[in-house]
């Protein structure tokens, strides 16, 4: 995350929260990101220097006004006036990090050979919230090459017990046992 995402992100979650709007401008912001990933075209064009920054703002309160919290359309006029759109996702990244911490969500990613049906993932959360203490933000992401088993990843830590990292310690074993 850049130095200039977590400044600004952190400081619409602290105006969010002061405000009463934090889950309502993180679905906003949620929305807003999902559309820019799928149309990065957008965010160019917000950076654009062949374009002033008053027919930048034009062209964000033309798509926008109305349709956002008004905190996250001058949010986004604030990073098109700074040059900063680029950074957008990383704002993001960090408003929903201090939403988490603030609301005592962990955002775990389950890696599987195969999707975990509906019941596995809710016996998972399950387990992992009395575990941590927190509410589980459970996603799932499938990577055939594992094999089998489970690794999940959060808070920065990540427990492997999937089938290929067993082989793999069980290799490195081997290399290191003399005959």
């Amino acid at each position: 995350m850049t130095q200039v995402g977590s400044v600004y992100g952190e400081a619409l979650y602290d105006l969010a929260k002061a405000e009463g709007l934090s889950e309502t401008i993180l679905q906003e912001l949620s929305v807003l990101e999902e559309s820019f990933r799928q149309n990065p075209a957008f965010l160019r064009l917000l950076a654009a220097q062949s374009l002033s920054k008053q027919e930048r703002c034009a062209i964000l309160d033309d798509s926008f006004r109305g349709k956002l919290q008004p905190y996250v359309l001058n949010f986004l006029k604030i990073l098109t006036e700074k040059g900063y759109p680029k950074h957008f996702f990383d704002c993001v990244a960090s408003y929903r990090e201090h939403y988490n911490r603030d609301n005592g969500i962990l955002p775990v990613t389950a890696v599987t050979a195969v999707a975990l049906d509906a019941g596995q993932a809710a016996r998972l959360s399950e387990k992992l919230t009395a575990i941590t203490g927190k509410t589980i933000q459970l996603h799932n992401r499938v990577e055939p090459g594992i094999l089998g088993g489970i690794r999940l990843d959060y808070d920065g830590k990540c427990l492997d017990g999937t089938v290929a990292h067993r082989l793999s310690a069980i290799r490195a074993k081997l290399k290191t046992t003399v005959l």
